[in-house]
């Protein structure tokens, strides 16, 4: 049982890299298609779309930093709780980056066809954001009450 245990923990070490990737490359990808297609359709400001489809990589950066948080020696009474604290929280960056990646597509979609709202267009993405920082502070927090003898 002790092998399976530390298993877990060790899964749980690396979930919020890999999943926080995960999202990154899914939400990027969908903003970069529609950064592409927006390309074909405007005159000019092509970094401005092509920006935008890279607002989806910090949810790789926050897995990062949980990551090395919970990257402690492994016990049979810290594994459990590194488990559920990397895989919860690298779920929840994950979807926050597919989400993300959603609303920077429609953000990209209405700012092409109407290059005054490119600003205020962006402010779901940003909301989006706030939520990947909670989850990321909130594991931040909780690793520090991980027993770590």
């Amino acid at each position: 049982m002790e092998p399976f245990v530390l298993g877990l923990g060790w899964l749980g070490v690396y979930a919020p890299l890999a999943l926080g990737a995960i999202g990154s490359m899914v939400g990027s990808s969908r903003a970069g298609m529609a950064a592409a297609g927006a390309l074909l359709e405007v005159e000019g400001g092509y970094g401005r779309y092509i920006g935008l489809s890279a607002m989806p990589s910090s949810q790789t950066i926050y897995g990062i930093v949980v990551m090395l948080t919970l990257n402690v020696p492994l016990t049979v009474d810290n594994s459990p709780g590194i488990f559920a604290l990397g895989l919860l929280s690298g779920l929840a960056l994950m979807a926050s980056a597919f989400a993300q990646g959603d609303a920077l597509a429609a953000a990209i979609a209405a700012a092409k066809s109407k290059p005054e709202i490119y600003g205020i267009s962006i402010a779901p993405a940003a909301i989006i954001e706030g939520f990947a920082v909670f989850a990321f502070v909130f594991a931040l927090v909780l690793a520090g009450q991980l027993p770590v003898s």
